[in-house]
């Protein structure tokens, strides 16, 4: 059973459709990041998932609870991490997570353990007693963020979690997302930060208008969008008709006097045997590796090709 199912998910603002028809399905151990400007629908849709918007039509199902038929058991299943996390600025750090855990009706020992535990991953063990209006916004952030933690929930949605962070800051917060992967929870994680998405996702949805307009892998999108891997092979000397050796399945791009890049879609068959035909030859190769094509690369090119679909006449 998916963790997160969406089913034509769509939200309309007095005649202003914020998020129109977005289907998603999310297991519990994957990250799905939502990519997208600001504007595109990722917070109207994080809401929609936490129980917080009512959607205008279609369907929210979150750890098995229908958030039209039972919203408050979807609200103890989620962790939420917004971009305004609205601090009560006057409590420390333990006192406000004490609260929040009584909130949650975690038993006072076991938010107190779990409360310690995650403020020493995040770096936040030694100012937790100060109070929460002389934290940073980086701090407050991730204060945020183990708020969210602290029942242990079944999903969790984290909309632009490492906004106002330190380079540093931000790196722990990824990297203790990543390591909160487990068997029984879902991540969705919402960011126009490309380096970020590329780092966490098991799966990438691009919303473009409050639309979905590629979903999948980012290595399966990738080369939906971009073709076969590229790969570069440098010799030690002269390519001396190396050319003429690539499998038939290679195909040729660029190059110069002692490398060569060439296109192929079964790299696990074709590369070996080039090795193999190149060391017949007696010629030594320095390096045989595939030429990386960012995450950015395959965005622009999936709005690129939306925005000419939408200028297109009919």
């Amino acid at each position: 059973m998916d963790a997160i199912f969406t089913e034509a998910l769509t939200k309309e603002f007095d005649g202003f459709t914020a998020v129109e028809d977005v289907n998603l399905h999310v297991a519990a151990g994957q990250i799905l990041v939502l990519l997208g400007p600001n504007g595109a629908g990722k917070t109207t849709t994080i809401r929609m998932l936490a129980s917080i918007l009512r959607p205008t039509r279609g369907r929210v199902v979150i750890a098995g609870f229908d958030a039209s038929v039972d919203p408050v058991a979807v609200r103890r299943s989620v962790g939420l991490l917004t971009e305004h996390h609205g601090l009560y600025t006057r409590m420390r750090a333990r006192e406000y997570l004490r609260f929040f855990g009584r909130a949650y009706g975690v038993a006072r020992p076991e938010a107190d353990r779990r409360a310690d535990e995650l403020l020493e991953r995040y770096d936040l063990g030694e100012s937790a007693g100060r109070r929460l209006g002389e934290y940073s916004k980086g701090m407050r952030q991730k204060l945020a963020l183990v708020r969210a933690l602290l029942h242990d929930p079944q999903v969790l949605l984290l909309d632009e979690p490492t906004s106002a962070m330190d380079p540093a800051s931000a790196r722990t917060v990824r990297q203790g997302i990543a390591s909160l992967r487990s068997a029984e929870r879902a991540i969705v994680v919402c960011t126009h930060n490309l380096t970020e998405a590329e780092l966490l996702a098991d799966q990438l949805a691009i919303i473009r208008r409050g639309r979905i307009i590629a979903l999948g892998g980012p290595h399966e999108l990738k080369r939906a969008m971009l073709g076969d891997p590229i790969m570069e092979l440098r010799l030690s000397g002269s390519l001396d008709g190396a050319v003429r050796l690539l499998p038939p399945g290679a195909r040729p791009i660029e190059s110069g006097d002692t490398w060569l890049r060439y296109r192929t879609a079964h790299p696990e068959v074709d590369n070996p045997l080039l090795l193999q035909a190149l060391a017949e030859k007696g010629m030594a190769v320095v390096t045989l590796s595939e030429v990386g094509r960012s995450l950015e690369d395959m965005y622009l090119q999936v709005v690129g090709a939306a925005d000419e679909a939408e200028a297109a006449p009919t």
